[in-house]
């Protein structure tokens, strides 16, 4: 005896118990429903104060909104209420990874603005801090993405043991291993102390060691592979349309560096190569950070056995009473994140009558939503840890 065919599904029926608010109809079906999750703003995995809303069919993302605001802390206004050197420790707490650049960034934009030039030895100074926070930057966020994939140990233990040695001589430098304050308008704060150069030389020299152990640890791994590969792409095309910058450009197959567009800082006296991705997925993100450490070292070995004697700041540059005449200046440079900008526009009082900050943590979150439309849901944390983004920087 056959058994008759069940009714279909009424399209008003829902379990009882479940808040219509997280409940989507399918678009054109009767069948399907939507389950609205919202991802934060304390998930462990968020890299900070920060919300995901997505809408899933399964398992699979068909929506998501990124939510965020919940560290702002009016840094702009702030420095429009500020001397311009009194904004400098502001722009350690933007991207708290990577301090010395974003100082190098508010610097540039300033001596722009007054016309001033910065000795030959600070550039190099620059050069190797900036260099080093690139090493620093892409270590940590290559432990932070395997913890993201579940590696809850490991990598992120090894990576934050590298760190150790590149923070110890920031903080020998300037006095502090993460809120460094060290760049001044026209050069540095201080010269290197005794025996700095011959320490980071041996830093730089043991890095090479530390990148083949753990590339050999990730680069083949089987679970890497199956998590990363074809996951998250983003097309050139659309990574240009959006002013995506940095390494998530370059994986997408972009060569795009301000240290060769601009060639600001003496970078055109290193020869380095950019490295470039073929898909645009998390695994060419992974790749391209591993790469450009490379591509670092090679710059830091260079810089550190010719760095020149000689002044680190420029004499001209009055760091009290500074007052730039009126105009507008934009600062930029190539932060391991991407392109950090500073537009400043000057009125001739002691402030900067307008301050705006170019962040690309947040100019790199916009496309998440196109990266993640497909997936799992249990990819869309590591896709979102392949971009690399600080709160502090997103929400400024």
């Amino acid at each position: 005896m056959s058994t008759p065919p069940l009714p279909p599904a009424s399209p008003q029926s829902a379990p009882a118990d479940s808040p219509p608010s997280l409940i989507h109809r399918a678009p054109g079906g009767d069948l399907g429903e939507m389950l609205e999750v919202s991802m934060g703003p304390h998930h462990p995995s968020t890299h900070g104060v920060f919300r995901m809303d997505a809408v899933l069919d399964g398992e699979t993302v068909v929506k998501l909104k990124p939510v965020f605001g919940y560290l702002h802390r009016n840094h702009e206004k702030i420095a429009e209420n500020t001397t311009y050197l009194g904004s400098m420790p502001y722009t350690d707490r933007l991207d708290y990874f990577c301090s010395l650049t974003n100082n190098w960034g508010y610097a540039l934009a300033v001596e722009k603005l007054a016309g001033l030039q910065v000795p030959e030895r600070a550039e190099y100074i620059r050069v190797i801090t900036a260099e080093l926070t690139r090493v620093v930057n892409h270590t940590c966020v290559t432990g932070f993405l395997l913890m993201d994939m579940g590696a809850l140990g490991t990598p992120l233990m090894y990576a934050f043991r590298e760190r150790e040695k590149v923070l110890d001589l920031f903080e020998s430098l300037t006095g502090a291993r993460m809120m460094c304050n060290y760049m001044r308008f026209g050069g540095c704060r201080t010269d290197l102390p005794p025996g700095w150069i011959e320490q980071a030389k041996k830093v730089t020299s043991e890095y090479t060691r530390f990148l083949d152990e753990f590339e050999n640890l990730l680069t083949t791994n089987e679970i890497l592979l199956a998590r990363t590969q074809g996951v998250g792409v983003l097309k050139g095309p659309d990574a240009v349309n959006a002013g995506i910058t940095g390494p998530v450009l370059r994986a997408s197959g972009i060569n795009y560096d301000l240290r060769k567009v601009d060639a600001y800082g003496f970078y055109s006296s290193f020869p380095f190569r950019i490295p470039l991705g073929d898909h645009g997925d998390v695994y060419d993100r992974y790749m391209i950070r591993t790469l450009e450490m490379r591509e670092s070292i090679k710059i830091l070995e260079q810089a550190l056995t010719e760095i020149p004697d000689g002044p680190v700041i420029d004499p001209k540059a009055k760091l009290r009473g500074f007052r730039p005449k009126p105009g507008e200046a934009y600062g930029r440079i190539e932060s391991p994140k991407g392109e950090l900008g500073f537009y400043l526009i000057s009125d001739g009082s002691p402030n900067p009558y307008r301050y705006r900050v170019r962040p690309p943590s947040l100019i790199n979150l916009t496309l998440l939503e196109e990266m993640c439309i497909g997936q799992k849901i249990a990819d869309v944390v590591v896709i979102l840890g392949s971009i690399d983004i600080v709160l502090g920087e997103v929400d400024r």
